[in-house]
C-alpha cells in the first residue's frame, strides 16, 4: 500500500508558524531593547542613582558595602524594581513569575552592570544571586551558558 501522504503543506505551515512566534518573541525584545531601564532617567530614581551609581562601581557585588548602598537606595530600587519585570522583584513570586523574555533582559542587565564594577564578574553574580532569588542548579546553567554565548 502506497502512503499517499504528502508532509510539505504541513511543514510550511509549522515553519510558519514557529516564524510567527518568534516574531512575536523579537518585537517584545525589539520594545525592551528601547526601554530597558528608562525609569532611571526619571525621579525618585535619577537623583539617588546620581549619587549613588559612582558608590556603586568602586563596591564589589554582594559585599558589605554594596548592600549599604543598595539599602540607602531603597526608594529608587523600589520604583526601579516595580517598573521593571526584567527584576525578580517586580513579580510577587520573584524569578519564578518571569517569563523567557525577562530571563533574557535579566542576564543581559546582570552582564552589563558587571562591567560597570572594578571587578565585576558576570558569573560571580550568578552565583550569589543563585541564592538570593532562590533558583535551581537548571537555571543557574542556563544562565551561565547564555553569559557563554554573550561572550563569544
Amino acid at each position: 500500500m502506497m502512503n499517499k501522504y504528502d508532509s510539505t503543506k504541513d511543514t510550511y505551515d509549522h515553519i510558519r508558524n514557529v516564524r510567527n512566534l518568534l516574531n512575536r518573541i523579537i518585537r517584545e525584545l525589539q520594545i525592551r531593547l528601547y526601554n530597558h531601564d528608562a525609569s532611571k532617567l526619571e525621579n525618585p530614581e535619577k537623583e539617588i542613582f546620581d549619587i549613588y551609581t559612582p558608590k556603586l562601581e568602586e563596591t564589589t557585588y554582594g559585599s558589605l558595602e554594596y548592600h549599604k548602598n543598595i539599602t540607602e537606595m531603597k526608594i529608587a530600587l523600589d520604583h526601579h524594581y516595580a517598573n521593571n519585570r526584567h527584576h525578580p522583584e517586580y513579580f510577587d513570586n520573584g524569578i519564578e513569575g518571569m517569563n523567557l523574555i525577562d530571563l533574557i533582559e535579566m542576564v543581559c542587565d546582570w552582564k552589563a552592570a558587571s562591567l560597570r564594577h572594578a571587578d565585576g564578574d558576570v558569573r560571580r553574580s550568578i552565583d550569589i544571586n543563585k541564592e538570593r532569588f532562590k533558583y535551581s542548579n537548571r537555571l543557574h546553567s542556563i544562565l551561565n551558558n547564555t553569559v557563554d554565548f554573550l561572550e563569544e
